[in-house]
């Protein structure tokens, strides 16, 4: 904790406070040279599900080789959120970048979360087809029938 305050500049505070420790999370989040003190932090961290969210805050900020470490880092009991995440980023990646089919499985089985952003941010028609078609709420199916024009 003295090292990540000490990379944000933010003064000493009650880090025995939860709400305090995510404050400097999410400003060392902010800090690239913070980030090994972070992670180094992720796995110190008393509150599971205070870890997580950070771990699921860095996940779009890392490169994808570096997303099973910051996975890794978290307890196994809240690991499965952030495994999750990380594979659905990678897919939302391939997509964008074009080098995705239709990613692992059915359309039906990405979380709400990954069918909105790929509605929102993948241009291939056929994706957005079945996004429009299958998505799971109407939201998701109108987000790709716009995408599709």
């Amino acid at each position: 904790m003295e090292r990540l305050e000490a990379l944000t500049g933010r003064p000493r505070s009650g880090t025995a406070d939860g709400h305090a420790r995510w404050e400097l999370y999410r400003a060392a989040l902010a800090v690239d040279a913070a980030r090994p003190a972070l992670l180094a932090a992720v796995p110190a961290e008393p509150d599971g599900a205070l870890a997580a969210g950070v771990v699921g805050e860095v996940l779009e900020r890392v490169p994808r080789a570096e997303r099973g470490t910051w996975v890794g880092a978290l307890a196994p009991a809240v690991r499965a959120f952030c495994a999750r995440r990380a594979d659905e980023l990678g897919t939302l990646e391939d997509l964008r970048s074009g080098t995705g089919a239709t990613g692992p499985g059915p359309v039906e089985d990405w979380s709400d979360w990954l069918q909105l952003r790929i509605a929102a941010e993948v241009s291939d028609p056929a994706v957005l087809r079945a996004l429009a078609e299958a998505g799971r709420t109407k939201r998701i199916r109108r987000t790709a029938a716009e995408a599709l024009g």
